[in-house]
């Protein structure tokens, strides 16, 4: 075995160091190498993951809208408890912690 594969890279030795020479070229050196290639389709593997999430999310929000400009009730509820609204003439009592955060974010 040893003798016929010393003969081969023997006999082509050019065709076996071009081979070689490529396949080094390819892998570290090219713009486009192997180990970059790598990064990128874990990034987009990355990305994709990103994609379903944000999806999921809008589909939240978007039931949320649905529910909110179905009613004024609704519509009110929200803005008193999310921007901290009130009617003419009433007091709202905003409850934070010592850092200054809403009790009820927390």
């Amino acid at each position: 075995m040893k003798n016929t594969l010393f003969d081969f890279f023997g006999r082509y030795k050019f065709y076996a160091s071009t081979s070689l020479f490529l396949l080094v070229w390819l892998v570290f050196f090219d713009h486009a190498n192997l180990i970059d290639q790598y990064k990128l389709w874990a990034k987009c593997r990355d990305f994709e993951s990103k994609v379903t999430y944000y999806e999921a999310e809008l589909k939240k929000v978007k039931k949320e809208k649905k529910e909110l400009l179905g009613s004024t009730v609704a519509l009110e509820t929200f803005a008193r408890e999310k921007y901290l609204m009130k009617k003419e003439g009433e007091t709202v009592f905003v409850l934070v912690n010592e850092n200054g955060e809403l009790l009820e974010e927390i």
